[in-house]
């Protein structure tokens, strides 16, 4: 099955001239949601993580549902304001301005092997962020999974100058 025909491409959407990679038709699609996790726990399944880290919001959807296959923890990364006290935060900038996002001070035991999961990886900028939360707190990144790439921006690319190892299933390149 190509994940990649599920996928809807948005024209200047949220501005002129980007071209948006819309999964919620492939989470709307039965078959393409179930392969979609089928991927992801083949490829963790036999690994030692203890957690797998959603980032707010699509990268919950994967995120809970390869936890619960796999029978281990699932930690959301969240937006400023949306987690109560203890949070640990981390201000980054996104494709389109400053943000901010949190963990919960106690979400996860220094030392635990995570997996850090998010839907779309462009800029990589978000998941530098979330990976210095999880520095932050002690965890370990065993590596980063997305559904798409867009190699053309250059995430992937910051991620591994980063000393992250990176998962995608497919990409989007120069269309």
């Amino acid at each position: 099955m190509d994940l990649k025909e599920k996928i809807d491409t948005i024209p200047n959407w949220p501005i002129k001239g980007i071209m948006f990679r819309d999964i919620t038709t492939l989470l709307k699609d039965p078959e393409g949601f179930r392969e979609m996790n089928r991927l992801f726990y083949e490829r963790y399944k036999d690994t030692d993580i203890v957690a797998v880290v959603g980032v707010e919001a699509r990268g919950f959807i994967m995120g809970a549902v390869l936890a619960d296959k796999m029978g281990v923890s699932f930690i959301p990364i969240r937006k400023k304001g949306k987690l109560p006290p203890e949070v640990v935060t981390e201000e980054y900038q996104k494709e389109y301005g400053p943000d901010i996002i949190e963990i919960k001070k106690n979400a996860i035991n220094p030392g635990s092997k995570v997996l850090l999961i998010d839907d779309l990886l462009a800029t990589g900028g978000t998941v530098i962020a979330a990976g210095n939360l999880l520095k932050k707190v002690g965890a370990e990144i065993v590596e980063c999974a997305f559904v798409v790439d867009l190699p053309d921006i250059g995430g992937k690319k910051v991620l591994e100058e980063a000393g992250y190892k990176v998962f995608t299933m497919v990409e989007f390149e120069g269309e």
